[in-house]
């Protein structure tokens, strides 16, 4: 079963620099997710995007607080999301996110 992901996600993803936050945007037109992320004084495009059933995962340059290329693998339940970021050779960080109510997709 697919689920829906678009709208606003506020994003925590706890990492060995202490905890960051971002809001990813999704929204999906004719059967095609496109999203940006917010964060650290950026706005950064998804590229990538693939959601197989429950399971969400894209990629994402960033240059704050350092140059990285990151690599999310999350799951969505309901309003909810759950998983990994990845940069790199860097351990994996966990990541937590809850859809922003009341924001139209």
């Amino acid at each position: 079963m697919t689920v829906a992901v678009t709208g606003t996600w506020d994003l925590a993803i706890a990492t060995p620099l202490g905890t960051i936050h971002a809001a990813v945007h999704l929204q999906e037109a004719d059967g095609v997710l496109t999203g940006t992320a917010s964060g650290a004084g950026e706005d950064v495009p998804l590229r990538d995007i693939v959601r197989t059933g429950d399971r969400l995962t894209w990629h994402q340059a960033i240059t704050r607080p350092l140059r990285l290329n990151l690599a999310f693998d999350l799951t969505a339940d309901g309003d909810t999301l759950t998983g990994t970021s990845k940069a790199g050779r860097l351990p994996a960080s966990r990541v937590t996110g809850a859809r922003r109510t009341g924001v139209t997709a």
